[in-house]
């Protein structure tokens, strides 16, 4: 079986995407799946390269008992060629990510299209908001990771141990 490779992108790689990354991992291992599925996460823009999640992120994160740790990097074109699904939080973030590479052989999908409340919409960018905004972005990452994680097995035959 080959192991899926899953990469979440925002802008900075400090608020969303290694939120995003630290509760479908929750969700992988908790699904047995942590030796099919490998998660990353990083930033369109090169503003936070190295830098630890932001605070509120790490805070929500604990909050919901999720293990978050990550350090900042930029997205890279050959990303777009050994990851097999590239999910962007926002349209902006797709953009971006199809502007670095027009013919990506990873698939290229929106986070909120996995959300049954919200599909196609946004994740919005809580940086300069407060804690509230975390709170909300958690809810939607965790309703489109149960999503996101049904539609891997699915369409990949993952078996759970």
């Amino acid at each position: 079986m080959t192991k899926l490779k899953i990469l979440f992108v925002c802008l900075g790689n400090i608020c969303r995407s290694p939120l995003a990354e630290a509760v479908f991992s929750e969700k992988v291992r908790k699904a047995g799946l942590a030796e099919e599925i490998t998660i990353d996460s990083c930033g369109t823009g090169g503003y936070h390269i190295g830098h630890q999640p932001d605070p509120r992120s790490i805070a929500v994160a604990t909050a919901h008992r999720i293990p978050i740790g990550h350090e900042a990097r930029q997205l890279r074109k050959s990303d777009l060629r050994s990851f097999n699904y590239v999910v962007g939080m926002d349209d902006q973030n797709i953009r971006d990510i199809l502007a670095l590479d027009r013919a990506p052989t990873a698939e290229v999908v929106k986070m909120r299209q996995f959300d049954r409340l919200g599909p196609n919409l946004d994740v919005p960018d809580p940086y300069y908001g407060g804690d509230e905004g975390f709170e909300q972005v958690y809810q939607m990452l965790d309703r489109s990771s149960d999503v996101f994680l049904s539609y891997l097995i699915e369409t990949h035959g993952l078996d759970r141990p």
